[in-house]
């Protein structure tokens, strides 16, 4: 199920956001979101920028997905078994200058 922010804590570890796939297609998005809820996993979805391209690196939009620490494990095999590949780590955020 879609969760707010509220729903992940810093206080417990295991509570903890973890980014677990960067949908960089609007189809990929409505895809795995589909699939997390038919599976029953708690997520979080939010829009930020990534990088991109690999000869002329621009900043793009994605929707970063994120489940609670203690769901990783299993939110990244739902993931697999649908031909996604998680996020190994959290990629640095963007600062604004």
């Amino acid at each position: 199920m879609k969760k707010d922010a509220d729903y992940f804590s810093t206080e417990v570890p295991e509570h903890e956001a973890d980014l677990v796939f960067i949908a960089k297609r609007l189809s990929d998005a409505t895809a795995l979101e589909a699939i997390f809820e038919e599976a029953g996993v708690d997520y979080g979805v939010e829009p930020d920028e990534y990088e991109g391209g690999v000869i002329f690196r621009t900043t793009r939009i994605g929707a970063f997905f994120y489940v609670r620490r203690g769901d990783r494990p299993r939110a990244s095999e739902i993931l697999l078994r649908h031909g996604y590949t998680p996020s190994l780590e959290e990629p640095p955020r963007q600062t604004g200058s």
